[in-house]
């Protein structure tokens, strides 16, 4: 049975930094994360971020299900892009052979 999304399906090498709050001096970042292993999808859809707005999604990253990356986090995309994380949804079904993972939509 298939616990976690097998990391030889993540093809892609992100960074990210992840977000850890806001400081007298704008928004505060953790040390970079480099090399983490995630697969890459040009998805454009809308996105509800957890304050309520609704921001169009580029990119949507699929990685290990015990990925940090909380909305807000800076996402350096396999293109050199630096990205957003606008929402992270973890994704299990216990019992069912089916991976579990983490969907991370950037803008």
């Amino acid at each position: 049975m298939v616990s976690r999304i097998p990391e030889v399906l993540l093809r892609h090498r992100i960074t990210i930094e992840p977000y850890l709050g806001e400081s007298a001096y704008g928004p505060r970042y953790g040390a970079p994360v480099p090399a983490v292993p995630a697969l890459i999808s040009p998805a454009v859809r809308m996105v509800r971020t957890p304050d309520g707005r609704e921001v169009t999604s580029s990119a949507q990253v699929i990685a290990a299900p015990d990925l940090d990356c909380p909305p807000g986090s800076r996402v350096t995309l396999p293109d050199g892009r630096t990205a957003t994380a606008l929402s992270i949804t973890r994704h299990s079904a216990p019992g069912l052979p089916v991976p579990a993972c983490s969907e991370v939509m950037c803008e």
